[in-house]
């Protein structure tokens, strides 16, 4: 059973959180790899999720020392994933009483720490600086209490739950620990909709991590009534299918061979869904539906129009070794028709992951579009679940936040909770 902290819990104490600050940073100027490199937040949704917990830890004189990872700098120091711009965000734009210290572990974090009063944040730099979180390493969860003085740990990154890692699941092991409000109500939300689902359940899936969403795939295409595939994840199963991807990003090759296995699985079954029009008729589907049509460039940075190209991929487009120049970059408006009508259908909706390259505005058509539908449908009484940072930022560009049944800042945790997973994150509380 998970709890969340008490007033007396955390009253006056040391607090070790376990935060998910890996938020989207953008160069503002200088050079990014170099020293001139200036960013700051781009999206700040993850940031705000973990706002209740902090505060309640301030408003009750807890010494709080926040810890989070950013980006993937692969264990060694790389000022492009510094999360000194959170920290600027923290107490620039949320008024907050922060300080920041560029180390997670060390003489420096245990002086700076010293230097904290009750009722005051310090925020470490990332955790993934050192190779020993990932690798979830028992010194390095135990310097961690010890150089900050932990006294109570409190986890807030639902979104990190998925990964046994030392900030995640070793400090945890060492001391009293609670869930973090935010943390809480995220598994409130998924095990609602989870309880009795109504159907037809749809999935969208998109996104460029292919290999982990693949796997994960594999569990909750068995739990779907229906799977929508866009972004990076619908090009490996193109190419599992025997269809063109030219030069798109496909992930690696034992993601296409799962996919295929996958398609495989599910290539008998249909989906029964009614047409529109005058005369109706029941319209059967596939389990697992492909993009019909894409759009296609030279490569993701292209400005003008004209250098987009619409591909049909209903007809003469098997499989060669004759590439193009090409990568597929959004879901074409056929595409699109069909999705939209699907989800008009739905009575649950689960997404995970942009459709397109929606940072280039040329192919953020369809991750927009793909929002307005889900909304609808939502409007109109479906269930909608959406994770991932992306998607966050996509709903949130469209002005649409409000008109979802919940929106999570976790992207493959969400999906792994769905699929019927422990998460280490949680089990390790729960115990």
């Amino acid at each position: 059973m998970l709890n969340c902290p008490k007033i007396s819990d955390i009253k006056n104490k040391t607090v070790l959180v376990r935060v998910d600050f890996n938020v989207p940073l953008k160069l503002v100027s200088g050079k990014a790899g170099t020293n001139t490199a200036v960013w700051r937040v781009a999206d700040a949704q993850r940031i705000l999720a973990a706002l209740e917990t902090i505060n309640f830890l301030i408003d009750h004189e807890a010494k709080v020392v926040l810890m989070s990872h950013l980006g993937r700098p692969k264990g060694v120091v790389n000022r492009d994933f510094s999360l000194a711009p959170v920290a600027k965000y923290l107490k620039n734009n949320l008024d907050l009483p922060i300080k920041f210290i560029n180390d997670c572990v060390g003489e420096k974090v245990e002086e700076a720490v010293k230097n904290t009063e009750n009722g005051q944040i310090l925020l470490l730099e990332n955790l993934r600086f050192y190779q020993a979180e990932k690798k979830n390493q028992a010194n390095f969860a135990k310097k961690l209490v010890k150089d900050t003085g932990a006294e109570v740990f409190i986890n807030e990154a639902f979104s990190a739950c998925h990964r046994a890692h030392a900030s995640v699941v070793g400090v945890a092991k060492l001391l009293p620990n609670f869930a973090g409000f935010s943390l809480m109500q995220e598994i409130k939300n998924f095990k609602r909709a989870l309880e009795n689902i109504k159907r037809p359940f749809v999935l969208v899936m998109g996104g460029a991590k292919i290999s982990d969403k693949v796997a994960t795939l594999k569990n909750l295409a068995d739990l779907a009534d229906i799977v929508l595939l866009g972004g990076g994840i619908a090009n490996a199963f193109l190419r599992a299918g025997g269809i063109e991807t030219h030069q798109s990003f496909v992930g690696s090759e034992a993601a296409v061979e799962l996919a295929k296995e996958i398609l495989q699985a599910h290539a008998t079954q249909r989906v029964v869904f009614e047409s529109d029009g005058k005369d109706r008729k029941n319209l059967p589907l596939p389990k697992i539906i492909l993009p019909i049509d894409v759009l296609a460039a030279k490569n993701k940075a292209v400005k003008n129009q004209d250098q987009v190209e619409k591909i049909g991929l209903l007809r003469d487009v098997a499989d060669t070794d004759n590439d193009r120049n090409l990568q597929y970059l959004d879901l074409g408006p056929e595409t699109l028709k069909l999705y939209s009508y699907i989800l008009s259908q739905a009575k649950t909706i689960v997404w995970n992951g942009p459709i397109g390259l929606f940072e280039n505005r040329l192919f953020a058509r369809g991750s927009r579009q793909l929002a307005r539908a889900i909304a609808r449908a939502t409007d109109n009484g479906a269930i909608s679940l959406v994770g991932g940072g992306e998607s966050n930022s996509v709903i949130n560009r469209a002005g649409l936040r409000e008109h979802f049944t919940h929106v999570s800042t976790a992207g493959g945790a969400s999906l792994e909770f769905l699929s019927g997973q422990d998460l280490p994150g949680i089990k390790v509380l729960a115990k």
